[in-house]
């Protein structure tokens, strides 16, 4: 698959800047002081471009699957936000394959070249699979030797692997630094990717005293990459130093830009959230 450090067009969604000013506004800057052109996602309906766009399989191969998260499909007001992808890939011009009938968000796909991480939410949304058809069908999609499947975290709503898992290579991962789930989860994520042959790095995890609960303020593993640069959320807490010089540590010759995120972070995303990053001429 193409991967995040292969990409050099970021293409966010039209209503951004409306929906979070002061966000955008931090964002837009790191952006132009480091001549990153925004492309824009036209009639987008909410913000969260990584979970209703396709997955960039090659080049030139552009993979939808059915967005109809849990989350949004139980409500009217859900419903009504979920964006119009076809219609977005027609007005930019990608070209998509055959939709696939697998429920999957985007945000809950983490990707090597080789591999690509999901959560066990696959599962949930997608009930009249056998649960090993349909890894192996993934891993048809997505041209890679392996699937790997670990825990959602109970505490986010979304159950996506982003918020939880980055790859670093094809071998090792950055995860969160789970230091107050002495429980059954952390084991249960950790034997996960031990099992698939994956070392990790932890990175500084602290969103115990959010407000609301499902706030995404204190994850930093939901950055963003393109080529030769990563955009770190901060949020002005203590854990930001820590995790800055993590980043800087482990993205050696790559600049490294913090973007202010708390009120983007408020609604449960963060950098990969927003970005549609891909592989263009």
């Amino acid at each position: 698959m193409i991967i995040d450090s292969e990409t050099n067009s970021l293409y966010l969604a039209d209503c951004l800047p409306k929906k979070y000013p002061v966000f955008f506004s931090a964002f837009e800057k790191g952006l132009k002081e480091n001549s990153i052109e925004i492309n824009w996602l036209p009639g987008a309906k909410d913000v969260w471009a990584r979970d209703y766009m396709p997955i960039q399989i090659s080049k030139d191969k552009f993979v939808p699957f059915t967005y109809a998260p849990s989350y949004l499909i139980e409500t009217k007001s859900g419903t009504c936000s979920i964006s119009d992808t076809e219609s977005i890939c027609k007005a930019i011009d990608v070209k998509t394959e055959t939709k696939s009938n697998i429920i999957l968000d985007g945000g809950n796909v983490v990707k090597s070249k080789d591999k690509a991480i999901v959560t066990d939410k696959i599962f949930r949304e997608n009930k009249g699979y056998d649960e090993r058809k349909l890894i192996g069908e993934l891993e048809t999609i997505f041209e890679v030797s392996k699937v790997i499947v670990i825990p959602s975290d109970r505490y986010d709503f979304t159950g996506h692997a982003d918020g939880m898992v980055r790859f670093l290579n094809e071998d090792t991962v950055l995860i969160n630094q789970y230091d107050k789930d002495k429980d059954v989860f952390q084991v249960t994520l950790r034997m996960s990717l031990y099992n698939a042959g994956l070392d990790w790095i932890e990175l500084p995890y602290n969103p115990y005293n959010n407000k609301p609960y499902t706030s995404a303020s204190g994850i930093y593993v939901n950055y963003l990459e393109m080529q030769n640069i990563v955009f770190v959320p901060v949020f002005e807490i203590n854990e930001d130093e820590c995790a800055i010089k993590v980043f800087e540590e482990q993205f050696k010759g790559k600049r490294i830009v913090t973007v202010k995120s708390n009120d983007l972070a408020q609604k449960g995303g963060i950098l990969n959230c927003i970005s549609w990053n891909i592989l263009w001429d």
